[in-house]
C-alpha cells in the first residue's frame, strides 16, 4: 500500500507517517471552547480531523481519536488576556457555567453527527483540573515564576519556542499583549489567581492560590493522559498555530524534557497538523457578530449536512476554502449526482472492491488520499469509478463503500429525497407536494396542460420549484 505522507507544520515539510505504536494511530484534536454554538468554519477543522483518522483507519491502523472539550480556562484572547469565556456567557444567560458547557457541548456533538464525524471521546478540561495542578507543581521549579495573577511558564527556559508559528522576534510575539511583572511578552499563564474580592463560578485550591488553570495547559495534560508522549499526530485550525500549540510545545517540553524541536518527539507528537480557514466575505464566520454561520442555519435552509462535508472535502484541508451558498447549492448538486448513482444500482450485498475494472481509480484514490488527504483528487476517482458501466452492482457497490469509507459521505444510506431543498420554515408538507405532482402528472398524460398549469402556479404560490426537465430528475424542491 503507497506510503501516507502528512505535511507537518512543525517542520514544514511532507512526512511519511510512522506510528509510534506499531499498528496504531494516536490522534489528538483541540476541541471547541463550549461557550457558544460552533460556526462552519470551526467544523471545518473536525471534517478534517475525521478525514485524517478515516485514511488512517483505511490503512489498517487502530486509531484512538480525542477532541477535547474546553469548558474552563480559555479568556476572550487567546493569549490569556481578558475575560473568562465560560463565566463571561455564564453571566450573560443567568446560567451557570456548568450548564452553559453542557448545553453547548452537546450541540457541539450533534454538529460532528450529523457531519458524520466519527470520534467518540470527549473529554473535558474540568475532568484534569487535579492532574493540572500536578502538572504545574512538576515544571514550576524550573520553568515557572509567580505573580499576583497567578503562576507564568517562562518560555526562555525551553530550547527553540515559537517554531511552530515562525514567528518569534526580539520583541516576541506580536499578538500577546504585556502583563506588568511577566519576564517575556510570550509568557503565559499556567494557573490564573482569582482577583481579590471576586469569585469565579469555575475555581479550585492550588499551592498558587484559587483560581483556574490556563487554556493551553489542559491539551498537554490531557494529551499525555490519554494519548502517552509521544503520540503520533496534533491538529487544530491554523489560528492554534501562533500562540496556543507554541505554548503547548513549550509545556510538553518541560514536562518530557528541554532538549530542541529538531526532534519533533521533544514537542510531544511527531506530527503537527493545521487545516486552512473557511472564509465568508460578508463577516458572518466570527461569533463576535452576534448572528453567524450555523450548521444548523445550513439546515434549516434546507440543506443536508453533508453537502457542507462534501464542500470541505472539495478543496484540501492546507487551502483556504471561501464560503458561498452558491458554492454549497453546487456541492449539493454533486453530491446529489453520487448518491443517484448509487441508487440506480439498487439494494443488495456488498461485493468484493478488487475487481480489474475498477484498479485505475482505486490507484487514483489511493494515491491521491496517502498524498497529505488530497480529498479533492479523491473525488474525481470516486466519480469515475461510479461511471463503469456493465459489472456487477455488488461489486461497484464494495468498490463504493471502500472509498466512502474515507470521504464519510454516506452514500449507501444517503437518499436523494433526504438531499431535497426543504427549509424548516415551509409551510407545506410532503405528503400534500406528492399528492398535487400526481394529480398534476395525471393531467400531462392526459393533456390537459391547463390543469397541469394550475397545479404547478398553486405549488409555486407555496414556495414549491416544479423542476420539469432537470437533468437530475429531481421532480420538486422549496425556496
Amino acid at each position: 500500500m503507497t506510503d501516507l505522507k502528512l505535511f507537518n507544520s512543525l517542520t514544514r515539510s511532507l512526512e511519511t507517517f510512522e506510528p509510534v505504536h506499531p499498528g496504531e494511530a494516536r490522534v489528538y484534536s483541540c476541541g471547541p471552547t463550549v461557550y457558544n454554538y460552533q460556526h462552519i468554519g470551526n467544523m471545518r477543522a473536525y471534517v478534517f480531523a475525521d478525514t485524517l483518522g478515516r485514511v488512517l483507519q483505511w490503512k489498517g491502523y487502530k486509531l484512538t481519536h480525542v477532541i477535547n472539550i474546553t469548558d474552563v480556562g480559555h479568556l476572550t484572547s487567546d493569549a490569556d488576556e481578558g475575560e473568562d469565556k465560560m463565566e463571561r456567557m455564564a453571566a450573560r444567560e443567568g446560567k451557570s457555567a456548568w450548564d452553559i458547557a453542557k448545553f453547548y457541548q452537546q450541540d457541539f456533538e450533534r454538529d460532528l453527527a450529523r457531519l458524520n464525524v466519527q470520534s467518540k471521546q470527549h473529554p473535558r478540561a474540568t475532568e484534569y483540573v487535579e492532574a493540572m495542578i500536578a502538572w504545574g507543581e512538576r515544571i514550576a521549579e524550573k520553568h515557572c515564576y509567580e505573580l499576583d495573577s497567578g503562576l507564568y511558564f517562562d518560555v526562555s527556559t525551553v530550547d527553540d519556542y515559537g517554531r511552530l508559528a515562525r514567528a518569534v522576534t526580539d520583541e516576541g510575539e506580536g499578538r500577546i499583549d504585556t502583563v506588568e511583572g511577566k519576564r517575556n511578552a510570550a509568557d503565559f499563564a499556567i494557573w490564573r489567581k482569582t482577583p481579590a474580592g471576586e469569585t469565579r463560578q469555575m475555581e479550585w485550591d492550588s499551592p498558587w492560590g484559587r483560581g483556574a488553570p490556563g487554556w493551553h495547559l489542559e491539551c498537554s495534560v490531557m494529551g499525555e493522559a490519554l494519548l502517552g508522549f509521544p503520540f503520533d499526530i496534533h491538529t487544530g485550525g491554523i489560528d492554534h498555530r501562533e500562540i496556543h500549540h507554541p505554548n503547548e510545545i513549550a509545556q510538553n517540553q518541560a514536562w518530557c524534557c528541554t532538549n530542541g524541536l529538531d526532534d519533533a518527539r521533544n514537542s510531544g507528537a511527531k506530527i503537527w497538523m493545521h487545516n486552512n480557514f473557511l472564509v465568508e466575505r460578508s463577516g458572518k464566520m466570527s461569533k463576535s457578530a452576534g448572528e453567524f454561520l450555523r450548521l444548523q442555519l445550513l439546515v434549516d435552509k434546507g440543506y443536508h449536512p453533508l453537502a457542507y462535508r462534501l464542500m470541505c472535502l472539495q478543496a484540501h484541508y492546507r487551502s483556504e476554502l471561501e464560503f458561498s451558498w452558491e458554492g454549497l447549492e453546487a456541492a449539493l448538486t454533486r453530491l446529489k449526482r453520487m448518491v443517484m448513482a448509487v441508487e440506480r444500482l439498487g439494494e443488495g450485498d456488498i461485493g468484493d472492491a478488487d475487481h480489474p475494472k475498477f484498479a485505475p481509480m482505486r490507484d487514483k484514490f489511493a494515491a491521491a488520499v496517502s498524498d497529505d488527504l488530497n480529498t479533492a483528487v479523491a473525488l474525481v476517482a470516486l466519480e469515475e469509478a461510479l461511471a463503469v458501466k456493465k459489472v456487477d452492482g455488488a461489486v461497484k457497490r464494495g468498490v463504493i463503500a471502500d472509498m466512502d469509507a474515507v470521504l464519510g459521505l454516506d452514500l449507501l444510506s444517503v437518499s436523494r429525497a433526504d438531499l431535497r431543498i426543504r427549509p424548516a420554515s415551509a409551510a407545506i408538507e410532503e405528503s400534500e407536494i406528492e399528492d398535487a405532482l400526481a394529480r398534476r402528472k395525471a393531467a400531462r398524460a392526459e393533456k390537459d396542460f391547463a390543469t397541469s398549469d394550475a397545479i404547478r402556479d398553486e405549488l409555486a404560490a407555496k414556495g414549491v420549484e416544479v423542476m420539469d426537465g432537470d437533468p437530475l430528475g429531481w421532480e420538486w424542491k422549496l425556496a
